[in-house]
């Protein structure tokens, strides 16, 4: 599979300087947890859950959570858990099946061929993993791993020895993704603590922690709040402080942090606006796609690539999604940009590796080897799984092919 793999190759040459490599489930953790991009989150009650697998896929969705917790009712767990076996066995059987050839890219949304995205569960309790897998068989092999609830120390122990068990049971490499957001890493008095715990976990377990993701509903939920639609998690202070510390003590660039995820954007239909809607004044579109900005902005999507932007700027990458409409936004934001490009090669150029300062290939900036050498490092990253835009190829562009499909 491929960030931007839906859209016809003569278009994403048209876009892209350097395009996104491909990968695949069994590809090096480090590509895969940036690779994530938006992750789609859906119930694991609906009848339909192979096609829907499929069908977004085809749209350009590259992971995918199967959810049994939160959203679902608790009287439904145990149908839902028998709709998975299901669900992945159709699936599994249809990667098996003969297919008529290479697939066609940018198929206008047809499933046929169509690779499916990184599967994870999302269970409920610790017992759940090893009975899930245990229960589907053959099919594990279309599950990268599970999404664990209310991580801390303690809790996320049992979880972590579940996967270990469950892998090998089956035989094959199960990735873990923490959720962080339990009211005591809310809490000021326990926080710290509860911090220093999760790091022992993970760091414990660090070859299959693909990424740690933020629970920022659940944050709200412990004071009773809810963030507005023209408004950012980082406008809530109380929870933009949370972000802060999570990435401090997990996110660091010394080769100790983990991949940590962009809260999910809750809104997907019009609503009224508190404030001046900033999409309308975004640079990106002056003068151009009047009617994907439309689009946009009749879509609420104008909070949501403010905070898809400041979720970047406070170091998190890639984003937890309950609606399709949001996926294209994150993806495009996501591809890496000329001048970022040009910027890091020159940064991490041999020649440059005993520092220094020059200045940038656009004469906007400095840029000073040691102080942005990690940010070179992780740029080029992303370039490699979201590739680089070519040097005239802006926002706009890239969500409108995104959407094209």
């Amino acid at each position: 599979m491929r960030h931007f793999g839906h859209i016809s190759p003569a278009v994403r040459e048209g876009l892209f300087h350097r395009e996104p490599s491909t990968f695949t489930a069994d590809s090096p953790a480090r590509m895969l947890s940036v690779a994530l991009g938006a992750t789609l989150y859906s119930p694991a009650t609906r009848p339909s859950l192979a096609e829907d697998v499929l069908k977004q896929a085809a749209r350009g969705v590259v992971s995918m959570v199967l959810c049994l917790e939160d959203s679902i009712d608790d009287a439904e767990v145990t149908d839902a858990e028998a709709n998975l076996i299901r669900q992945f066995a159709a699936l599994a059987a249809r990667d098996a099946a003969p297919g008529p050839g290479p697939r066609h890219e940018g198929g206008a949304g047809s499933t046929a061929g169509a690779d499916v995205p990184l599967l994870f569960i999302r269970v409920r309790e610790p017992a759940q993993i090893t009975d899930l897998v245990r229960r589907l068989g053959d099919s594990v092999r279309m599950l990268s791993g599970f999404v664990l609830p209310k991580f801390t120390e303690e809790r996320g122990r049992h979880f972590l020895e579940a996967l270990a068990e469950a892998e090998t049971a089956c035989g094959r490499r199960l990735f873990a993704m923490p959720v962080l957001e339990s009211p005591e890493l809310l809490h000021l008095e326990t926080r710290g603590e509860i911090l220093r715990g999760i790091a022992r976990s993970v760091d414990k377990y660090r070859d299959r922690v693909l990424a740690l993701r933020l629970g920022v509903t659940d944050f709200c939920s412990a004071y009773g709040l809810r963030r507005a639609p023209d408004m950012t998690a980082y406008d809530v202070h109380i929870v933009a402080s949370v972000i802060a510390d999570v990435v401090n003590v997990l996110g660091r660039a010394d080769g100790t942090g983990f991949t940590i995820t962009g809260p999910v954007w809750e809104y997907f239909r019009r609503q009224e606006r508190m404030f001046k809607p900033q999409l309308r004044r975004s640079p990106f579109l002056e003068g151009r796609a009047e009617e994907l900005r439309t689009a946009l902005i009749e879509h609420d999507m104008d909070g949501l690539l403010r905070e898809i932007e400041l979720d970047r700027a406070n170091g998190l990458l890639g984003k937890t999604c309950i609606h399709p409409s949001h996926v294209a936004p994150v993806h495009a934001l996501s591809v890496v940009s000329h001048e970022e490009f040009t910027d890091a090669q020159d940064i991490l150029s041999p020649e440059r590796g005993g520092g220094g300062v020059l200045r940038s290939a656009y004469t906007n900036k400095m840029n000073e080897v040691k102080p942005h050498r990690a940010w070179a490092e992780r740029t080029l990253q992303r370039a490699e799984v979201f590739g680089v835009a070519r040097e005239d190829v802006g926002f706009v562009d890239l969500l409108a092919a995104g959407l094209a499909n």
